[in-house]
């Protein structure tokens, strides 16, 4: 089973990307985060295609792991064997489909989210959100508590997400974390080497 050992995953969104997005990738990429997850869930299928096909070249070109988000079709059809659905959609997926994936996460809110995308196979999960976001506006993040209760019960790696800073990385971290997501912090900082540096030396 592979799992992640490094602690900071990107989750892209080009609506809100300061400049040209696949050179957004490309200087993300370069900072070699645990890994890049394709998260654009407006575009169809043949769309969200051909843009998985030039982030995954773009990240292997820097030894960074790209995971698709959403299609597992597209993600078939590329050859690509590293994914993460939402929970209903990983419900709907066949034993011999979720096996075919090496890196297969899952989106949970809830300790029984958590519990059941791990007996759907699932090698590591997202937890949240935790905090307060622009994201999920008006409504309240579950907080540390709810972040401790979902680590406790899993066997695989969680990752903390939902207004992710860098001032919150030890905390989410020592409530039992794996690892943190961040969005729009990767999508719209100036300085991208900085923005990871500041995670990383906390």
């Amino acid at each position: 089973m592979i799992i992640f050992m490094c602690k900071t995953v990107c989750v892209t969104n080009r609506t809100i990307c300061k400049d040209d997005f696949l050179l957004r990738i490309e200087k993300i990429a370069t900072q070699h985060p645990t890994a890049i997850i394709l998260r654009e869930k407006d575009l169809s299928e043949t769309e969200y295609q051909c843009l998985a096909d030039e982030v995954i070249r773009i990240c292997q070109k820097s030894g960074t792991r790209c995971i698709l988000h959403s299609f597992p079709n597209v993600a078939r059809q590329l050859n690509h064997r590293f994914l993460h659905l939402p929970l209903p959609l990983l419900r709907i997926l066949s034993t011999e489909e979720r096996k075919w994936f090496t890196i297969l996460g899952a989106s949970c809110h809830s300790v029984s989210d958590a519990v059941e995308a791990q007996k759907l196979g699932c090698t590591y999960i997202t937890a949240g959100h935790i905090f307060d976001t622009d994201c999920k506006k008006g409504i309240s993040g579950r907080g540390l508590d709810f972040l401790t209760g979902i680590c406790q019960c899993a066997d695989v790696p969680v990752y903390a997400i939902g207004g992710i800073h860098a001032q919150h990385y030890r905390e989410v971290l020592q409530a039992g974390a794996d690892g943190v997501c961040v969005m729009s912090g990767a999508m719209c900082c100036e300085n991208i080497g900085e923005y990871f540096a500041d995670f990383r030396e906390r």
